[in-house]
């Protein structure tokens, strides 16, 4: 008999054992498919919410042949991309009170076009008031297709209609055929139709035909002096070229020398000759990407975890099927067949049904990708150009599940083809010892595995951190038949349902190994990538620098409003509003702005017609920031990135970095207010500091501004000819003084504070010499103003006046990578589905000892508690092993990620090197409790309370 014929004989009765066992089977396609179904729809993701160069290309011009944008800085050289340009003469002065470019006479002849400007503005919603830009775009016209999409209703047309973003409409609680005013100058417009932007789906913005906006608002502006005119953007325009022709590089030249830049979809397209491009001719420096053609390690590891995950999830039922199908088995051997026969037929099945697996798992892959495709582009923020499927790497991921199909039957086709024929047809086990080398080798490429994923880690080789994380994931797999036989041991202790869960397990550690296997595989997964995204949001976290303390809603008044009014008489109102709208919590923190000399804010138009404050900081090293001093690079070199860190939060670095305009504390970071301030902004409840305020003591929040307890404010006193009564109180030149303060310095880690660095009593600033004015609150408040809250706020400051602001924090982007949520969802699937599936073949092939408990008198509850302490056993250890197993990726990646931020570092040594290792304790714990007790539960919910006992074989 040929090899193919012994071959084909087995793939025949793979395929009728699979026919006939057609839930075991669907077991086993669902374990390998599953996998699968996440691996093809991660790629068909990756590939369609990346665009090709012509998608993003009609992303940024619709229809048009080429964009075209004034820079006014004279004539120019641009590369084919319009990315890079350059002037033609670098020496050349621009004149900015040139009069503005007809840019229509760059165009090619016969070309036609529509123009783009958008100008930000203040409009009433359903709440309030809220801020948002409009764009003057035809978008109706054809050219604009692909850049704005109808969703629902019309396009605006005419002079009193707008078009809508779905983000902007949820958030301001309007709809189509609402009416909106632009406050700016008191227009109404109704909402006729809702459109989005295909490749920012999230952005908030109003449509409207060109001259429907800007137009009246300037008139109103040139007419009426209360009314700001409309602080525009540049035009750019989309321009269609003559038929046939389009935009051309020599158009693109030739509209060059004007000081126009071009993108053209032909040019970028199909671009020149180096030869022909006069800023490559120059050699110019190119901007470099650093990322392309460099391997991406977390990508490369989750795919060499996903290939493993596979065999793992499927081992266990080609291990359960090969012990249920050993009778069969053990016929073949008596009509003559031998090991071989026996592996090819185990084998075989591994082919049929990783084959069946992987087809339905490509498939379902792509079924579930077009049909969760609004979902995805949601996530993504952007829509697919079109869905892509790249046929070569379709056939790639079906090829691996195959041939991880096939290699997940292979231990089982080993154990099968050693039983003896005697022992298959009556059904016996035997007892069989576990190898004593299996546990020491996995020990050591368990050890080996992590010192190969952390070098690779260090020394930045992806390749070695996703082999390494491999070979620590199996080594620990060659130890579970120890682990499980170590747990057996524990059972004593229990009562009699985990009891003999537990010794179960340990005597059958060829079943409950591959099903610990499965889950562990799973596990690790979830645990690396939720792992890895924790610790990047802890980075960004760190890395934001917050405006205002969190948790805080400030009210700041200008000297003056637009309107010509004193804003601080409004304060009053806008306190009002604030009370009203918001979830203030407690009461609030009033404080006044300080100057020296005149008003800066009302005379600082002239140079040097008004005073000045400023809070020195004191001479020696102590006191100084050593990354911002000589010598920066060479510490920068010298440090690690805890140490970076601790240098990046110090008071000296600090120093100079958390002031803002939010409190008019100017430079100086000086603020008038008194001890409620401490409680309600600073969060500092010490009454020593509250006492120290109220003894007329200032509050120094940053110590390198203080020496010996002291710190000092230098002040210079100028007065403007225009501030005829100050200046008739302070005639003659202008004059400095410098004061030394007692002052209560605050601990170091209130430097980081946002808005100020030092709070002075009002007594002490008079005594000074100094100028005060009120200035604005602060409230508490009990969560992150919403949309609703904040718009209704704004609308009843409007109503107070236009000279108060309010702002609120809310704090750093909670938003992750789309990527990574895609990862983390599947992984967090698979582990799930892997304990269900694993737990239930398991199950299925402990029939025998449930009929052994029915046998001997058990009662129902105590076959359903077997059950399902047999599943919490093997969830259990899988996801302990797993969570184990998956932070050898999630630590080596981290140190990836260590490398290059410490080579940033030591370039710039202002840039942050923290690169914290995060442990998602949410996640764990879901997995290590919520996965166990689920699988428990549903073993026993559908675990039959009484089964026909089998006839004994033999």
């Amino acid at each position: 008999m040929s090899v193919f014929t012994g071959w084909r004989a087995a793939l025949r009765i793979a395929r009728r054992d699979a026919m006939r066992f057609k839930g075991r089977s669907a077991l086993v396609v669902a374990m390998i498919a599953v996998p699968v179904v996440g691996v093809t729809a991660l790629d068909v993701t990756y590939r369609s919410v990346s665009p090709t160069t012509a998608e993003q290309l009609t992303a940024d011009m619709g229809s048009a042949d080429a964009l075209f944008s004034d820079q006014r800085i004279g004539p120019i050289e641009q590369l084919p991309d319009g990315d890079r340009y350059e002037q033609v003469d670098e020496n050349a002065v621009v004149d900015e009170n040139a009069p503005l470019l007809d840019i229509s006479t760059t165009f090619p002849k016969g070309s036609r076009a529509i123009s783009i400007q958008s100008v930000p503005a203040s409009i009433t919603t359903k709440y309030g008031i809220s801020e948002t830009d409009i764009h003057e775009f035809r978008t109706s016209d054809e050219l604009a297709r692909g850049r704005i999409e109808l969703v629902r209703g019309e396009f605006p047309h005419g002079k009193d209609e707008l078009a809508a973003t779905e983000p902007f409409l949820k958030s301001t609680g309007l709809h189509v055929g609402s009416v909106t005013t632009v406050r700016n100058f008191g227009k109404k417009y109704t909402i006729t139709g809702v459109v989005e932007e295909p490749d920012a789906l999230n952005t908030k913005a109003l449509y409207a035909d060109p001259g429907a906006v800007i137009a009246p608002w300037k008139a109103r502006s040139d007419h009426d002096k209360k009314v700001v005119p409309p602080n525009t953007s540049t035009v750019d325009w989309l321009v269609k070229g003559p038929e046939g022709v389009g935009v051309t590089w020599p158009d693109v030249m030739a509209a060059n020398k004007s000081g126009v830049v071009v993108k053209s979809r032909q040019v970028v397209l199909d671009p020149p000759p180096d030869s022909e491009i006069p800023l490559a001719r120059k050699g110019g420096e190119e901007y470099p990407d650093f990322s392309e053609g460099k391997p991406n390690a977390p990508l490369i590891t989750v795919i060499a975890m996903a290939v493993l995950e596979i065999v793992l999830l499927a081992g266990p039922a080609f291990a359960v099927g090969a012990r249920r199908s050993r009778r069969q088995l053990g016929l073949l051997g008596t009509c003559g067949g031998d090991r071989r026969h026996v592996r090819a037929v185990v084998l075989g099945g591994g082919l049929v049904l990783g084959g069946i697996g992987a087809a339905t798992g490509v498939v379902v892959g792509l079924a579930a990708t077009a049909v969760f495709r609004p979902t995805i582009e949601a996530w993504a923020g952007q829509r697919f150009g079109s869905l892509t499927l790249n046929p070569m790497e379709m056939l790639l991921i079906a090829v691996i599940g195959l041939v991880t199909g096939l290699l997940a039957a292979f231990a089982p086709a080993i154990v099968a083809s050693r039983q003896s024929v005697l022992e298959s047809l009556t059904g016996r086990r035997g007892v069989r010892r576990s190898s004593r080398v299996m546990p020491v080798l996995g020990g050591c490429v368990l050890a080996v595995g992590c010192a190969v994923a952390v070098y690779g880690g260090t020394s930045g080789d992806s390749s070695l951190v996703a082999s390494g994380s491999v070979a620590a994931e199996l080594g620990l797999l060659a130890c579970i038949p120890v682990i499980v036989g170590f747990l057996g041991r524990l059972g004593r202790m229990l009562p009699l349902s985990p009891r003999l869960a537990l010794r179960d397990a340990a005597r059958n550690r060829g079943r409950t190994a591959p099903a610990v296997a499965a889950v562990m595989a799973a596990v690790a997964g979830s645990v690396a990538v939720a792992t890895y995204m924790s610790s990047t949001k802890a980075e960004s976290a760190f890395d934001y620098t917050p405006s205002q303390t969190q948790g805080t809603v400030v009210l700041s008044a200008f000297a003056y409003s637009s309107s010509g009014l004193n804003a601080f008489a409004q304060l009053p109102q806008a306190r009002a509003a604030v009370e009203r709208n918001m979830a203030v919590t407690g009461g609030h923190a009033d404080f006044r702005r300080v100057w020296a000399g005149s008003d800066c804010d009302v005379y600082g138009d002239d140079e040097n017609s008004c005073g000045s404050l400023e809070l020195v900081k004191p001479a020696g090293k102590d006191h100084v920031c050593p990354l911002t001093e000589k010598g920066a690079k060479e510490l920068a070199a010298r440090i690690s990135s805890d140490e970076h860190r601790k240098l990046m939060r110090s008071p000296a670095c600090l120093a100079g970095t958390t002031t803002s305009g939010l409190f008019s504390s100017g430079e100086s970071g000086i603020v008038v207010a008194d001890e409620a301030m401490l409680s309600t902004y600073v969060k500092l409840d010490d009454p020593a500091a509250a006492e120290a305020l109220a003894a007329g003591t200032p509050v120094l929040l940053n110590e390198a501004y203080a020496k010996n307890g002291e710190a000092t404010i230098k002040a210079v006193h100028r007065y403007n000819e225009k501030d005829k009564q100050n200046r008739k109180l302070h005639p003659g030149k202008a004059r400095t003084t410098t004061d030394r303060l007692k002052v209560y310095v605050a601990p170091a880690k209130y430097a980081a504070t946002p808005g100020f660095t030092m709070i002075v009593p009002q007594r002490t600033a008079e005594r000074l010499g100094l100028h005060t004015a009120e200035s604005g609150s602060v409230y508490t408040v009990s969560h992150t103003p919403t949309e609703a809250e904040t718009q209704q706020t704004y609308g009843a400051l409007a109503q107070a006046g236009d000279g108060v602001v309010m702002q609120s924090e809310s704090g750093p982007d909670g938003s992750v990578d789309a990527m990574l949520l895609i990862l983390t969802l599947f992984a967090g699937m698979v582990t799930l589905g892997a304990a269900a599936i694993t737990t239930g073949l398991a199950k299925a092939d402990a029939e025998a000892d449930l009929n052994t408990l029915s046998a001997v008198g058990a009662p129902p509850s105590v076959r359903r508690k077997l059950s399902g302490f047999q599943c919490v056993v093997v969830a259990l250890t899988g996801v302990v092993l797993g969570t184990l197993a998956g932070l050898v990726p999630a630590v080596a990646l981290r140190l990836v990620d260590l490398r290059l931020a410490l080579q940033a570092m030591r370039q710039e040594p202002t840039e942050s090197a923290y690169t914290p290792i995060v442990l998602p304790w949410p996640t764990l714990g879901l997995l290590v409790v919520g996965v166990p007790v689920l699988a428990g539960l549903l073993a026993a919910a559908l675990t039959r309370s009484r089964l026909a006992l089998a006839r004994r074989a033999g």
